[in-house]
């Protein structure tokens, strides 16, 4: 029996880790959840799972649900309750599914604790490769990643010559704006831009799914997680969504991960690894798959992507730099405080004021991820 904690309980990958739990009840128990705010979520995960640990980073809404709390259950607060919780040892799987630079507190807490991680989020990674990847050889902790591309690139890998390695292939369904006009951008709302034809997923990623930054974000995030020189990562338009991700070797030969189109699949095997379970549910029917194409990303509609891989060759502090300026622009956005034409604007105009830093260490990165974010703010209102 596993015991899990769920870092970002209320969201999808979330919701779905609680599905799983219920699914393969001799395999897996909750220990511990963590929310930021989402009270009402928390209430009915409470009621259901009865963890012995959770953490809610709002104080105000630490407040409402401490009085429905059953007793013994212990409760914490901010980023030290999720520290603590991704430390805890009765914990044996961390599920880190809290969106944004955030995560990458509760990551380094779980590392230097020696956890098996399963990750699902992109931009600590991203913003901090070097030293995750540094505390993690350091360390006996096991990462399994479980964004669906990077599961798919870590499956093809596992028993293989990792040294042979010539070149990742990440496939990408072109978000929900693949087939739009550019001319009509300038015109999106935030519901415009939420409706992912594929995956069902939290804002913040479906937006960044509609740019290609999460496309990009995972260019960066492979690079780190499989040593990959970025030159050597290829982003490919699969709308299909069926091909999760392929990886090819210096003989030439491809491997590719296949599956429905359902992030259940990633997150048991993070779960159960290196085990398989059996799951009938989601059993992909080949008679009913038409055709498999694949296209070309246009970095004219999409510069985020083109970004992502200027930050990836710059190294240092950029990436860091790109992911503070994205998620200020996102937020910016999602609140109607100005237009989704203006998300890569906000980016590089950051990226290009910014003065690299080539070997930062944990607070450079930290430093250079909070000005960017107070140069996000200073520009966003003033865009037109």
């Amino acid at each position: 029996m596993k015991r899990i904690a769920i870092l970002g309980s209320s969201g999808s990958i979330g919701k779905t880790t609680l599905k799983l739990i219920r699914q393969y009840k001799k395999e897996f128990s909750l220990e511990a959840v963590t929310v930021n705010s989402n009270v009402s979520s928390l209430e009915q995960q409470l009621a259901q799972f009865k963890p012995n640990k959770i953490a809610v980073v709002d104080k105000e809404a630490r407040k409402k649900i401490c009085a429905s709390l059953a007793k013994g259950t212990q409760i914490y607060s901010g980023i030290e309750g999720l520290n603590r919780i991704a430390s805890d040892k009765e914990v044996d799987i961390v599920v880190i599914a809290i969106s944004g630079s955030f995560a990458l507190y509760p990551l380094l807490a779980a590392i230097k604790a020696n956890k098996q991680i399963a990750l699902a989020n992109k931009e600590a990674m991203v913003m901090a490769g070097s030293i995750i990847t540094e505390r993690l050889r350091n360390s006996q902790a096991k990462l399994i990643p479980v964004d669906s591309e990077q599961s798919a690139i870590f499956q093809c890998l596992e028993g293989k010559e990792k040294d042979k390695l010539k070149k990742i292939y990440l496939t990408a369904s072109g978000g929900p704006l693949f087939n739009a006009p550019l001319k009509k951008f300038k015109h999106l709302r935030p519901q415009d831009v939420l409706r992912h034809p594929r995956w069902k997923m939290g804002k913040k990623i479906t937006v960044d799914s509609a740019t290609l930054m999460n496309k990009g974000l995972e260019v960066i995030e492979s690079m780190w997680l499989f040593n990959m020189a970025v030159s050597n990562i290829q982003v490919l338009i699969h709308p299909e969504a069926i091909i999760h991700s392929m990886v090819e070797f210096i003989d030439g030969i491809i491997l590719a991960q296949l599956g429905v189109t359902d992030m259940a699949l990633p997150i048991q095997y993070a779960l159960s690894y290196p085990r398989r379970l059996e799951n009938k549910e989601y059993e992909l029917d080949f008679l009913k798959v038409k055709r498999l194409t694949f296209k070309k990303a246009d970095t004219r509609k999409f510069p985020c992507l083109d970004f992502a891989y200027q930050a990836a060759r710059d190294g240092g502090s950029a990436p860091a730099v790109m992911n503070a300026a994205n998620e200020e622009a996102v937020k910016a956005f999602l609140d109607e405080r100005m237009g989704f034409i203006h998300i890569p604007q906000v980016i590089e105009k950051i990226m290009s004021k910014h003065k690299i830093i080539l070997r930062p260490g944990l607070n450079a990165i930290l430093a250079a991820d909070g000005w960017a974010r107070e140069e996000a703010k200073r520009l966003i209102p003033n865009l037109r």
